[in-house]
């Protein structure tokens, strides 16, 4: 059944417009994104088989451009719709963060970090930079690894720190196998740094590791 097929008062437009976004389905607000499907298989329908495939709208808007390149049905312009779509849940996440203490919205917080690394094939770590109220100046990506390490250099993170003038940080890095649970080198890695960043007064906060469902923090198991 395509859209134009089904009573006004149930097609997603019409429905948003009435009810607000947040009476729509996920597939439903897919739609109105991707506005047009394909010969014999509608908008709805093909909605429903992005999400299916790429594991609901979190696991599409993250997906790699080569994988979304490779779905029938998502040509370029498709593509770049659902890019400005991440790109603006990342800004305006990133704007809330900066204009108040990060940890008077730690659920923020952690939605932003997870925008930011989940969908990533590889082991990136990043700090969260923070000014002397705790709100965010910048997240910078300081190292690139493989697909279960990343190298890091305390002296690059320290630099980065007074380069930046940061009064704290968060740490943060993704686990690519999608557990999220912190290893003893996580933990390790957190007490390193957090030594080389008090010799130029930037205390480190917290440390989060991003997976595939979840952001674990080590500040709340009391390790960071």
């Amino acid at each position: 059944m395509s859209i134009k097929d089904l009573p006004r008062s149930m097609r997603p437009r019409e429905k948003l417009l009435a009810m607000g976004a947040a009476a729509l389905t996920d597939a439903e607000l897919l739609a109105l994104l991707l506005r047009t499907g394909l010969p014999g298989q509608g908008v709805l329908v093909l909605a429903d088989a992005l999400l299916m495939r790429f594991g609901g709208i979190a696991g599409l808007l993250n997906a790699q451009a080569n994988d979304l390149q490779a779905v029938k049905g998502l040509g370029p312009a498709k593509r770049a719709e659902l890019a400005a779509v991440l790109e603006l849940a990342r800004r305006s996440l990133a704007q809330g963060l900066k204009q108040a203490p990060v940890f008077d919205s730690p659920a923020q917080l952690r939605e932003y970090v997870a925008l930011r690394l989940r969908a990533l094939p590889r082991e990136v770590f990043c700090v969260l930079w923070l000014d002397s109220r705790h709100r965010l100046l910048e997240m910078q990506e300081l190292f690139q690894g493989t697909l279960s390490h990343a190298a890091v250099h305390p002296r690059e993170v320290v630099r980065s720190a007074m380069r930046i003038n940061a009064a704290a940080a968060v740490l943060a890095h993704n686990h690519p196998s999608g557990v999220a649970e912190p290893s003893r080198a996580d933990e390790q890695l957190t007490t390193t740094l957090r030594a080389a960043l008090q010799l130029v007064d930037v205390r480190v906060i917290d440390h989060l590791v991003v997976g595939a469902a979840d952001v674990v923090s080590l500040a709340d198991r009391g390790l960071a």
